[in-house]
């Protein structure tokens, strides 16, 4: 996944909208953007929704559930019992353990034709609990799909005044915070996913934000509005020249054997260029 839009769950017209945007996976939300009251018919058009589109082509279609410990969480995945949907995100995480229980309460209401297909992917640093349990996500089990960071609730939870500096980028506490997740994400094997970036209007900040992320090791992004989507897809999608190397560097190996050091275009290329190139072809297969 390049791009997953957050969308609320409440609302028919930016449902609309957010189908049409071209994201990779649409996020329906039930947690922040949909006030307390409203959650019940939120909830109940929700299921409706995806219900009736059941068997429409798109975007993968994910829930944001509300947190484990608002204990709304069982609610909001009964409203979706025996539905076909692609995955749960979970809020305001702090370990493995949060997955696996939210697991086994999917388990509870998957349709029996499509046992185990649900995946989760995880908020994982909302609190600062959540920051020392980024090493562990490997135990979470088989349903985690790829971890994500989120600045706003951590800003609250540690009393920051600001989670950006003045020139637009996020200040130290976040980016350690990015970076733990990062690491996470690759250490348990899944997808590392980069955060929302709240201000939609300014593309040239988005634009740099995302490229940074892609230069430092994640695969995708979230957006907050489907004006995002167009700057993440073509960010996360690898060139025609990126293809044509990691495919070149790939033969090189191939032909010389069981090499440790190969020559393409000049320069010497070891194992780990080796992998960087599959991975990338990997990514590429997949879309």
């Amino acid at each position: 996944m390049r791009s997953m839009l957050f969308v609320p769950a409440d609302s028919e017209k930016k449902i609309g909208k957010a189908l049409g945007s071209g994201a990779d996976a649409i996020i329906y939300d039930l947690e922040d953007s949909v006030a307390p009251s409203a959650k019940p018919a939120a909830r109940a058009m929700l299921r409706a929704h995806l219900a009736e589109t059941a068997s429409a082509p798109g975007p993968l279609r994910f829930v944001r559930v509300n947190g484990l410990d608002t204990g709304l969480t069982e609610g909001d995945l009964a409203a979706m019992e025996g539905l076909s949907i692609d995955g749960i995100m979970l809020p305001k995480a702090e370990g493995a353990a949060c997955v696996r229980k939210l697991s086994a309460m999917i388990g509870a209401i998957e349709a029996e034709d499509r046992r185990g297909t649900i995946r989760i992917v995880v908020v994982a640093t909302e609190t600062a609990k959540a920051i020392f349990a980024l090493g562990g996500y490997s135990e979470a089990g088989p349903r985690l799909a790829g971890l994500t960071w989120g600045a706003e609730d951590l800003r609250t939870d540690i009393g920051a005044a600001t989670n950006r500096a003045s020139d637009g980028r996020h200040t130290e506490p976040f980016r350690v915070a990015r970076s733990l997740c990062l690491f996470g994400a690759v250490a348990a094997g899944v997808q590392p996913i980069d955060t929302v970036y709240p201000n939609f209007r300014d593309e040239a900040g988005f634009r740099l934000e995302c490229e940074e992320a892609l230069r430092d090791g994640f695969t995708g992004k979230m957006a907050i509005h489907p004006a995002q989507v167009p700057i993440i897809n073509e960010v996360f999608t690898p060139s025609a020249e990126a293809i044509a190397r990691a495919e070149a560097i790939i033969a090189a190996f191939a032909e010389a054997g069981d090499a440790g050091v190969v020559g393409v275009g000049g320069e010497m290329l070891d194992r780990p260029h080796l992998t960087h190139a599959q991975r990338l072809l990997a990514r590429v297969r997949s879309k």
